[in-house]
């Protein structure tokens, strides 16, 4: 059998983490087909553990840390 997944959308700071409501930075599309959101510490904290469920695994998490092009020469 094989499964083909649509590309997924960008998280925005809608997609709210399944855990504890933070913004999500990781969506986990299972294989029995649903999809989990998590915040970046949730993600981290059960990976092991998705890694084993999931057909995919969406991370953001480098938006945690990226510096936006509009921000000033010093906070780059």
């Amino acid at each position: 059998m094989t499964t083909v997944l649509t590309p997924a959308s960008p998280l925005t700071a809608a997609d709210r983490c399944d855990r504890c409501g933070a913004q999500a930075y990781l969506r986990v599309v299972l294989l029995s087909g649903g999809e989990l959101l998590f915040c970046a510490h949730h993600g981290r904290k059960f990976e092991p553990e998705l890694k084993k469920i999931a057909a995919e695994i969406q991370d953001e998490t480098e938006r945690l840390t990226s510096v936006p092009a509009s921000a000033d020469d010093e906070e780059r």
